[in-house]
């Protein structure tokens, strides 16, 4: 969600230098998937008709980029008409952004993905519209409409439709276009209904029950059991979203359902028990793996894994739409930029990456404010070329706009882009590819139990996906100085092989001993 971003800065701080509570408890929940999700903010991408904005052909034109990657799946933000840049807060959720194409050019993007053996996950924010939808424009001051209880009012006369968050009645976008906002009435019936009419519309579009033309789950956005705590929208899990997300089920059993947790400090369990999804975002994770402090990774590993109930999932991440770039708060340092993949895709659960986070892109606000502008330091075009420019380039941002002119990777020849990274072995783009590549072939990262290691310093941290005699460790200094190590692997035993690392680390009964130098790290199997 774009407003997401103002809770950002005092959530960050929270965890970076607050105490994170977590159980002692090693033997963590199984993962189940080894899936690798690719985030992308589509306006920013590929531009494939040379109109600036990132679209659905440009996607489909890359994909042999992201499985030359490795992912295996992409997550998209909102694709339906909105005024806003972002796509959220819609005036049609039933048409795609001009924008961004046709249906036509979203049913070849997702029949090939499928054809790839990828898959297909659709944000939806259907909790807000703005003053040009259709609930609003035949809904306000008519008390006859067939939409008079789809939105939330503050008078009975439905003259003053209900602020959102914050107690905003509009937000002012980019390009100084102003719009109201309200919230939707999520305890209608013909609310729940038409939600079930447009989400089962994308679950299976020709209705033929193939799903070959269908999305494979949906990122469900600021989702909560108390919609801004207001008094009318209360024990929404029950009323609003399980019945939504069971008939769904019905149409197709696989869809997996992802929540963004509309706090972001929790853990999701209530999600899980109570409103009826797959996944959560692993945001306390997120959080302490940007804070490189030990005893806050340790606390947030073990308890983030441990609350999982059987068959759930939490989503790992380092990076999103909502925060500023990974890169921006390690000052582009690689070794640094390393352990944060590290850490994103061999942790556990299933990891996403944010576009151009495999390449280093920077991005922050946290100097402009929270406003619709000032977030698109946080998804700028996608750096395909050295140079900054060229074909596919999805500058939309530069067309207008008071500040048309402060941007973070506006700059040639810094070393990140594509062209420049994708055929340097020590690039971080080809890091990524060495550790997805590690990560497929070893699945007990994704279906093994999890257990943070004990070792003898406090600023390397060590952690272990087992399964019967398979094991897998890694070892990351989170600091700047060389670290000497032992690490106790309880019954661990034989040799080791490395999969990465500077070299072979000995082992002597179920101590293994390390050097590592300053933010390395070592990979190895046992």
């Amino acid at each position: 969600m774009k407003i997401k971003s103002l809770f950002f800065i005092g959530l960050l701080f929270l965890f970076v230098f607050g105490k994170v509570h977590a159980q002692s408890t090693v033997n963590i929940t199984r993962s189940c998937s080894n899936e690798i999700i690719y985030h992308i903010f589509e306006r920013s991408f590929y531009d494939s008709n040379d109109d600036l904005h990132g679209d659905l052909n440009g996607i489909r034109l890359k994909l042999n980029y992201l499985q030359k990657l490795g992912v295996t799946a992409i997550l998209l933000t909102p694709l339906y008409e909105s005024v806003f840049y972002h796509n959220y807060f819609a005036s049609n959720f039933k048409k795609i952004d001009p924008r961004y194409g046709t249906m036509q050019d979203y049913l070849h993007l997702i029949k090939e993905l499928h054809r790839r053996g990828m898959k297909l996950y659709m944000d939806m924010e259907t909790q807000y519209v703005t003053e040009d939808h259709l609930w609003w424009k035949d809904g306000i001051n008519n008390l006859n409409s067939p939409y008079s209880d789809y939105l939330l009012y503050d008078d009975k006369a439905h003259t003053q439709p209900s602020p959102i968050i914050f107690n905003l009645k509009g937000l002012l976008g980019y390009d100084s276009t102003y719009r109201k906002i309200t919230t939707v009435n999520l305890k209608s019936a013909g609310v729940l209904d038409y939600n079930y009419q447009l989400f089962k519309f994308w679950v299976d579009p020709n209705n033929d029950g193939k799903f070959d033309d269908g999305v494979d789950g949906f990122r469900l956005d600021h989702m909560m059991d108390n919609l801004d705590n207001k008094p009318a929208l209360t024990n929404l899990f029950n009323v609003f979203w399980k019945p939504l997300l069971n008939r769904l089920r019905q149409v197709n059993p696989h869809l997996k359902i992802v929540a963004e947790q509309a706090n972001w400090a929790d853990f999701g369990s209530d999600y899980f028990n109570n409103g009826g999804v797959d996944r959560v975002f692993a945001f306390r994770l997120a959080f302490a793996i940007r804070s490189f402090d030990k005893k806050q990774l340790t606390a947030a590993a073990d308890s983030t894994f441990l609350s999982i109930p059987a068959g759930k999932q939490q989503v790992v991440f380092i990076e999103n739409h909502d925060m500023p770039r990974f890169s921006t708060g390690v000052k582009g340092d690689i070794r640094r930029l390393k352990i944060g993949a590290t850490l994103n895709l061999l942790l556990g659960g299933i990891p996403s990456i944010y576009y151009g986070q495999e390449i280093g892109m920077k991005g922050t606000n946290a100097a402009l404010g929270a406003t619709d502008a000032n977030d698109i330091p946080n998804r700028e075009a996608f750096e395909w070329y050295k140079s900054d420019k060229g074909k596919g380039m999805a500058l939309w941002y530069k067309a207008k706009g008071p500040w048309k002119n402060q941007f973070n990777n506006d700059v040639p020849d810094d070393g990140i882009s594509l062209e420049e990274e994708q055929d340097e072995p020590n690039s971080i783009w080809s890091f990524y590819r060495k550790v997805i590549a590690i990560r497929k072939a070893n699945p007990v990262i994704s279906s093994g139990d999890y257990q943070t290691l004990q070792n003898s310093s406090d600023q390397v941290f060590t952690f272990m996906r087992y399964d019967g005699n398979k094991k897998f460790v890694v070892a990351v200094n989170l600091s700047d100085k060389a670290i000497d190590t032992n690490v106790n692997v309880a019954g661990g035993k034989g040799s080791l092989i490395s999969l990465y690392g500077s070299k072979k680390p000995e082992i002597d009964g179920s101590i293994i001993k390390l050097h590592l130098s300053a933010y390395s790290i070592e990979i190895f199997t046992m």
